[in-house]
């Protein structure tokens, strides 16, 4: 249902994309083969917290990189991160991990959600993420993610370097 939801909402915003379906991926390591296929990289998707819970974060980052938490924290400007659980995805974004990505922001309806991307990732011509569905993978222009996708649910990206 997810995937569908976000592929119409994509159509209805005019977001041009290529989707390829394929087994279910839950890491970055299973997504090395799908990137073969899609010609892209898939951005690696965490939702991050703060002690309290009050304060959440969609952070998108290279694969490759590790997640440092004092260093992300720091330059989001929080108290110490850490990983928000499975229930709290379902609840904020109606996704489970492994499906996470930037597309789930649209079932964000309370915009209690912020998003981060590490800039190295505005340097690919395309955004690869799951359609908050990991047994398909969306390949997307990063200027209409940037642009078109953050302004129709009316949201801005925070950039940061990891």
């Amino acid at each position: 249902m997810n995937k569908e939801t976000v592929c119409r909402f994509l159509d209805e915003i005019g977001i041009e994309y290529n989707l390829t379906e394929h087994s279910p991926a839950f890491t970055i390591e299973e997504c090395k083969e799908i990137e073969k296929i899609i010609d892209g990289e898939i951005c690696k998707n965490l939702l991050l917290t703060n002690t309290p819970k009050s304060v959440y974060f969609l952070l998108l980052m290279k694969g490759e990189k590790v997640f440092v938490t004092k260093e992300v924290s720091k330059k989001l400007g929080t108290s110490r991160l850490s990983f928000a659980g499975a229930e709290e995805m379902k609840n904020l974004l109606c996704t489970s991990p492994g499906s996470l990505s930037i597309t789930s922001l649209i079932f964000d309806k309370e915009k209690r959600v912020r998003l981060a991307i590490d800039s190295d990732l505005l340097k690919n011509e395309f955004l690869c993420c799951h359609p908050s569905d990991n047994s398909a993978t969306l390949k997307i222009k990063t200027e209409d993610i940037l642009n078109r996708f953050t302004d129709s649910i009316g949201i801005n990206a925070q950039i940061i370097e990891i």
